[in-house]
């Protein structure tokens, strides 16, 4: 989290003034969060073509001002930085644009579906010179910070093997699976991210997956099930693991395996409470879905952004790491289509 100390030196000048692309439910966590939890930001606007709910979000989380048209946004005079929180395929154009007009960005995963989109829009960004931050809230996780802290620190000897295993409690609509990109782009591509913050680049990617969950995912287009095997540059063998739907709730689950022990983190709880009687032992579910597991990630995120913004640093999850991700998931949907292992570079071809 941020310093307080940092906050005072900086003092109010520094009040970095963002807008919101993209009013649907990420759009508002980070509206919540940006006018509630981060230290030295002042959110001013936010836009959405629909614009009943780019109004309902202003009202509800005291937002000046707001508009049917991202472009008010990101041509304001009086705004620093945008949140794009939009649909995926508008991401890039958002970006070229935001950064033409000189602001810095923060863009929720994916950058887009296609690697030469991604290259355009990466292009734009390091023609203005502005700041591009990908949103991949996981690493600033507690438990992920602390397995990356440990790998690091040589406290599990050489890293041999990585387990990752993330099931959602359930599938999304139907309709948003259709728009989706498919699970390994949209759901999976934060485990891809996680593989690299972790262990560094991959290599090699072979992928099994399959419908079986609900059919009508299938006949969607996509898959609901996946297992993924992976070879990092650095040697390691990484595996994950998804499911769209795990009955007992939001499974998540990391381990990694090297030379001189081991270190893993479990599901999250409501409470740490176990009941013994005379038949079992039993504890409650794992917290239900992602904003209740990772809200803490989502504000330590966009305060990283804000100080950066604020003392001229870097941005912590930069163009490229928004990039790879995309890659990967490139290189499983062929694996699975081929059957057959796929080599990035391959996909970079």
């Amino acid at each position: 989290m941020i310093s307080a100390i940092i906050w005072a030196r900086l003092g109010a000048s520094m009040t970095i003034k963002l807008g919101i692309i993209g009013a649907g439910r990420i759009g508002r966590l980070h509206a919540n969060t940006l006018t509630t939890r981060v230290p030295g930001a002042d959110l001013l606007a936010i836009a959405d073509i629909y614009e009943d709910a780019a109004k309902s979000a202003a009202a509800e989380y005291g937002i000046a001002d707001f508009s049917s048209d991202p472009a008010e946004i990101i041509n304001s005079g009086d705004i620093d930085a945008i949140i794009i929180c939009s649909s995926t395929d508008t991401h890039c154009r958002f970006i070229i644009e935001a950064a033409q007009a000189g602001k810095h960005i923060f863009c929720e995963k994916p950058i887009a579906f296609d690697l030469a989109e991604i290259d355009a829009a990466l292009a734009a960004v390091a023609e203005s010179g502005v700041q591009l931050q990908i949103g991949f809230n996981r690493r600033f996780d507690a438990n992920h910070a602390r397995i990356k802290g440990a790998i690091e620190a040589g406290e599990i000897g050489a890293p041999h093997t990585l387990t990752i295993i993330s099931r959602d409690p359930a599938p999304p609509p139907i309709e948003y699976i259709k728009v989706s990109g498919g699970l390994m782009m949209d759901m999976m591509i934060h485990d891809f991210d996680m593989c690299r913050f972790l262990l560094g680049e991959v290599e090699e990617i072979y992928a099994m997956a399959d419908v079986m969950v609900d059919p009508a995912i299938g006949e969607a287009g996509d898959i609901d099930t996946a297992a993924v095997m992976l070879r990092f540059a650095n040697g390691a063998i990484g595996t994950i693991e998804n499911s769209r739907q795990a009955v007992y709730g939001y499974d998540q689950r990391v381990e990694v395996f090297g030379s001189g022990g081991a270190v893993s983190s479990g599901n999250w709880h409501p409470n740490a409470v176990a009941i013994s009687d005379a038949s079992s032992v039993r504890r409650d579910l794992p917290l239900h879905f992602f904003i209740e597991r990772y809200m803490d990630s989502y504000v330590a995120e966009m305060i990283a952004f804000v100080e950066a913004l604020a003392t001229g640093g870097k941005a912590p999850v930069v163009g490229n790491d928004g990039r790879a991700p995309v890659l990967m998931a490139l290189a499983g949907m062929r694996s699975v289509a081929e059957r057959r292992s796929v080599r990035l570079d391959e996909v970079e071809a």
